[in-house]
C-alpha cells in the first residue's frame, strides 16, 4: 500500500444525540460512491462524534458538507490507539461483582435494583435479589441487562 492509499482516522462532531443520523446519511453516500471514505463509525462511548476513515482530511471535509447535525471536524487526525478501548468488545459480567447494586434495563423487571448475589460468568448471567419486592426472590438475568448503579 503506497502512502497516498493509506487510510487515517478523523472525527466529526455532530449534535448531541444525532450521531446515528449522521452515520447513517455518510453511510449513504459512501455506498453511493459520492465520498472517497472508507468507513464510517459509531462509538457509543463518544457521544457527539463520529468516526471516519479516510485517505486525507479534506475527503472527511468534503464528504461531510451540507450534511445535516454535523458540526464539524476535529483538527489533525485520531490515532488508532485513541478509539480502540472502545472498539474491543468488552464482557457483560466483567464489570460486575457479587454485592453490586444494579438496575435492570430489560426484561419484565426493568426499572427495578437489585443485588447480586452470584455471577455465572461462563452464561454471561447474574443471580440478583431484587430490592423492591417485599420477600427475597432470586432471579437470574441476563448480564447484558444490568448496569451498575450508582449505590454500589
Amino acid at each position: 500500500m503506497s502512502e497516498e492509499e493509506q487510510s487515517h482516522l478523523f472525527a466529526v462532531k455532530t449534535s448531541m444525540g444525532q450521531e446515528k443520523k449522521v452515520m447513517n446519511m455518510l453511510q449513504t453516500k459512501l455506498r453511493a460512491g459520492e465520498t472517497n471514505i472508507h468507513a464510517v463509525l459509531l462509538v457509543e462511548e463518544l457521544r457527539g462524534y463520529v468516526v471516519m476513515e479516510a485517505p486525507d482530511s479534506n475527503d472527511v471535509f468534503h464528504a461531510v458538507d451540507g450534511v445535516r447535525h454535523v458540526r464539524g471536524q476535529l483538527r489533525g487526525e485520531l490515532a488508532f490507539n485513541d478509539i480502540e478501548g472502545y472498539l474491543i468488545k468488552r464482557s457483560a459480567v466483567a464489570t460486575l461483582n457479587v454485592n453490586n447494586v444494579v438496575e435492570i434495563t430489560g426484561g419484565p423487571f426493568k426499572g427495578m435494583k437489585a443485588t447480586i448475589t452470584r455471577i455465572d460468568r461462563e452464561k454471561e448471567e447474574a443471580t440478583v435479589i431484587l430490592l423492591d419486592a417485599t420477600y427475597q426472590l432470586p432471579v437470574t438475568v441476563d448480564a447484558n441487562y444490568l448496569k451498575k448503579s450508582s449505590e454500589s
